[in-house]
């Protein structure tokens, strides 16, 4: 039978053994031998499973034999029986950085100093996904600040101290792959995902040419056209970039559609060009109007379009503000059209849109940052029917996808474009006559000169759980937000922020505590209200338990956001969120 990889290390110890230890028992055994550094050990007691049961009483734990705790107090390896591991001979409290790797005979040290360091990450890891551990360990910023000693100084620090820093930043860090993570539209941690991205940090290099990064500029030049296969354009052509986030993927799509118009901004300026015009919903993301500042088109010059009650843009409203717009002497050249908008999780219909884009001659964008990863799912992937009338598609694989942070693509439907508006020819980086197709030299189409490796992560996760993987986890997300929907709509003390089930993961509603329930004063309830999510978030991140995100919308006073996007939660983790807002809410 073939080896199932990691979780196969335990697959010698069946058999005659089978009956008298359990899997995991089992599974840990085997880790500890084949595992160097006392990983396998380590994560075993983090499971609380190894040698021997765990002891009732922490205090009748038994200390390690004496030549484990000579070995301990000299920096040893910490193995229960006689060794010549390498750890043993190294010290921390003695080293500095200039001792490892590039130093001479830094070979082994360097390789014990990282040991360490996975060590401290692996307990990490696991301790995440554990339900019995806080999300956060919240403590004030002054308070951190008294705690720890975080100024930098004159001298090195020793590699001991490094180690030390390194478990205070986790133990502080909020565990974003805990299953009851719900506070951003980025949550988990995909294991395939880590792996390539301690990878892309080991290569360490730039994604500007294909002589500096020849595997990862191919892999993103597979998976952009992958990508632009999916949203629907013929032979996947077109265009693309991994860029540093949504907002610069947003605002490299308003660049785009101002230079398809006027190529000659590009040299002269805004000054050569009429005063522009950009259009998008009310409820879309901040981004676009920080994109217009950025480029000098003014924020006073995005138009936002009325959206009806359940978040979505109003094509009839977006049709006469372009024409509004027209007889005040505005050119309109971009509209940004939004697929799951960052509260509701409204999707924009897209065919009525791309109608009047063609109809007045302007650029069409989808900001799908949050939901342009619905398009691997056959179940929902007709919220965003239209998407491939398009002429620029955002799609954020960090969100729903999991991808490790950040992963952000912008995908344009013309070829050659994003070249001609972006290159400027610096014949130091990007060489005329070098050996191989040019075309391959990808960082004079972009905005940055150093471009960090965001694709290994999302194609080795796509390569590892194929489409039909990414399809399964999210179709898991949306089932989530359906259950917790339908569990809270007709309970007591809930109500909804919106009639209708949401259309994304987006679950947004007020809890109202007893004590506000039966208020006669629509006012006074309202002013009652808006207090009341704020109060219990601050009790979740005391308690660590939980982490939900709120905010006010319009005329509505503050209410919860709940988003999925953490593959480890679970229908009792949904139940466990209900429970504790009614613990949390019950005396306001």
């Amino acid at each position: 039978m073939a080896s199932h990889g990691f979780w196969s290390l335990g697959a010698d110890n069946t058999g005659a053994n089978a009956g008298s230890q359990s899997p995991t028992r089992a599974w840990c055994q085997a880790a500890a031998q084949k595992l160097s550094g006392g990983i396998g050990s380590k994560l075993c007691a983090l499971l609380n499973v190894g040698e021997g049961e765990k002891p009732a009483d922490p205090a009748a734990k038994q200390p390690p034999p004496p030549q484990q705790q000579q070995q301990s107090a000299a920096g040893g390896c910490g193995c229960n029986k006689s060794c010549n591991c390498t750890k043993a001979a190294v010290v921390f409290s003695d080293l500095y950085s200039t001792d490892l790797l590039p130093a001479m005979d830094g070979d082994t040290k360097t390789m014990t100093f990282l040991q360490e360091v996975v060590n401290i990450l692996l307990a990490y890891i696991v301790e995440s996904f554990d339900r019995e551990t806080k999300v956060i360990d919240f403590h004030y910023p002054n308070e951190l600040l008294q705690m720890n000693n975080w100024e930098l100084q004159h001298d090195p620090a020793t590699l001991d101290d490094i180690l030390i820093s390194c478990r205070a930043t986790l133990k502080y860090a909020i565990k974003t792959a805990h299953p009851r993570y719900f506070n951003q539209l980025s949550t988990g941690l995909d294991m395939v995902g880590l792996a390539a991205d301690w990878l892309t940090s080991t290569a360490n290099t730039n994604m500007f040419t294909y002589e500096v990064a020849p595997v990862f500029v191919l892999l993103e030049y597979v998976t952009l056209k992958k990508m632009r296969e999916i949203i629907g354009w013929t032979d996947g052509r077109g265009d693309g970039i991994f860029s540093p986030g949504g907002a610069i993927s947003n605002m490299y799509a308003m660049l785009l559609a101002r230079f398809k118009m006027f190529p000659e901004v590009k040299e002269k300026g805004m000054s050569s060009v009429p005063r522009l015009a950009a259009f998008t919903s009310e409820h879309s993301h901040f981004s676009i109007k920080k994109g217009a500042a950025a480029l000098g088109i003014g924020t006073e010059s995005v138009i936002c379009i009325k959206a009806d009650e359940s978040g979505k843009l109003i094509p009839a409203d977006l049709e006469r503000r372009i024409l509004e717009a027209k007889q005040k002497g505005f050119v309109p050249f971009f509209v940004s059209a939004t697929a799951g908008t960052t509260v509701y999780g409204a999707f924009d219909p897209l065919i009525a849109i791309s109608d009047i884009c063609k109809k007045y001659n302007v650029w069409m964008h989808v900001d799908g940052a949050w939901g342009g990863s619905l398009l691997m799912s056959r179940r929902h992937r007709w919220k965003l029917d239209g998407v491939e009338r398009a002429n620029s598609v955002t799609w954020n694989p960090h969100k729903m996808m999991s991808v490790p942070l950040q992963c952000s693509a912008l995908l344009v439907r013309e070829e050659g474009l994003m070249q001609s508006c972006n290159q400027m020819h610096a014949c130091y980086l990007f060489q005329q006559d070098k050996h191989y197709d040019l075309s391959y030299d990808t960082g004079d189409k972009a905005l940055q000169c150093g471009r960090h490796v965001d694709i290994f992560k999302l194609w080795l996760m796509w390569r590892a759980k194929g489409t039909i993987g990414f399809e399964a986890q999210i179709d898991k997300c949306l089932e989530l937000s359906e259950y917790l929907y339908n569990k809270i709509k007709d309970r007591e003390g809930y109500e909804m922020v919106f009639d209708g089930k949401p259309q994304h993961t987006n679950v947004c509603f007020w809890y109202l505590p007893p004590g506000i329930r039966y208020m006669e004063d629509k006012e006074e309830r309202k002013k009652h209200l808006h207090k009341v999510a704020p109060v219990i978030k601050a009790r979740m991140m005391e308690y660590g338990t939980t982490m939900v995100s709120y905010q006010p919308q319009g005329d509505k006073v503050n209410f919860f956001r709940m988003v999925i996007s953490n593959p480890a939660a679970t229908f009792q983790d949904i139940d466990f969120l209900i429970e504790e807002i009614e613990r949390l809410g019950q005396d306001l």
